[in-house]
């Protein structure tokens, strides 16, 4: 064995400096890579934006393997079996008859009562000096959703034994403009001295009044006998109100829609339901667009004709 060469001392300083070097270079780049690592396990997608596709048949791993969700042997494996199936015997259908039905033409409003208004008004979540609408009554949490509109309901009102009404929750006047309204509501608050207005709206025209992107109830139908004066004052606008005018000295954006649907049109245009658009009927008019009213039948169909008798005839 050959012997050992003994180092120098500026060759000892030299190795011992690069062998506490060569570890902290060796491992700066892998606390960089663990790093990244760490970050890239965390990734994930928006929760919702992915939904695994059910695949049926592919084996056990997908949950859906083997028989694919259908059971063992049967008619619901091997064939077809229609709705509401009930073995064979008379279906529940025909033994208990259909109840319930669909209505195509319903649509899903936020109900608010007048006694839930009053007690805001109490505490002071709204004020009543200015019109209610459906932008108040949502961002004072009087309704929790605006859905496809808001309609108002009379709970509060005090009726005698033969339901009629003889006192009301209210306790000041109040402008209120809602997709619909109860006749008990109308009567209630027209007795406090306070006005009921019927608009038409739809979800986006909603959001965009919660936006402030859109006046709750300034339209070009929007007219004076239609109660504009007093809400107009309410809302503390003065001279002639137009629409281009609202819209441009409060910097709206966008217009309220009008009804398209002839169930719409003439629910609006019924002053019993106190429509935005009731002052469009003319004397003696209905508010429906295909039937006549009894009074304007009569008197386009003119005066009645007495019938003459000849001078001979006693009767």
């Amino acid at each position: 064995m050959p012997p050992r060469l003994q180092l120098l001392p500026f060759q000892w300083q030299r190795t011992t400096a690069t062998t506490t070097l060569a570890p902290l270079s060796f491992l700066l780049p892998l606390q960089q890579q663990s790093r990244n690592a760490h970050i890239l396990a965390s990734l994930s997608d928006t929760p919702g934006a992915y939904n695994k596709r059910i695949r049926r048949g592919r084996g056990p791993a997908s949950g859906k393997g083997k028989t694919s969700g259908r059971g063992h042997k049967g008619q619901g494996q091997h064939g077809k079996v229609p709705a509401r199936f009930n073995g064979g015997q008379t279906p529940e259908i025909i033994v208990h008859g259909e109840t319930g039905f669909n209505n195509v033409h319903s649509i899903d409003l936020a109900p608010v009562n007048l006694d839930r208004i009053q007690a805001w008004i109490d505490q002071g979540r709204i004020d009543p000096s200015r019109p209610i609408t459906v932008r108040e009554l949502a961002q004072s949490k009087c309704i929790h959703q605006t859905k496809e509109g808001v309609k108002l309901l009379g709970r509060g009102i005090e009726k005698d034994d033969h339901e009629v009404p003889v006192a009301s929750v209210l306790k000041q006047p109040i402008h209120i403009i809602v997709s619909r309204a109860s006749a008990p509501a109308i009567a209630a608050i027209e007795a406090a001295g306070g006005s009921v207005t019927t608009r038409f709206y739809t979800k986006s025209s909603i959001a965009r009044i919660l936006r402030r992107e859109t006046h709750p109830f300034v339209s070009t139908a929007w007219a004076k006998e239609a109660g504009s004066v007093e809400l107009a004052k309410a809302e503390g606008l003065e001279g002639e109100i137009t629409e281009a005018r609202v819209m441009s000295e409060m910097g709206f954006q966008y217009r309220l829609p009008d009804p398209t649907k002839r169930r719409d049109i003439e629910y609006y245009r019924d002053p019993a339901h106190r429509g935005y658009l009731s002052h469009l009927l003319k004397p003696m008019e209905g508010p429906s667009l295909f039937f006549r009213s009894p009074a304007e039948r009569k008197s386009a169909a003119g005066g009645r004709k007495e019938k003459t008798l000849p001078a001979n005839r006693l009767w």
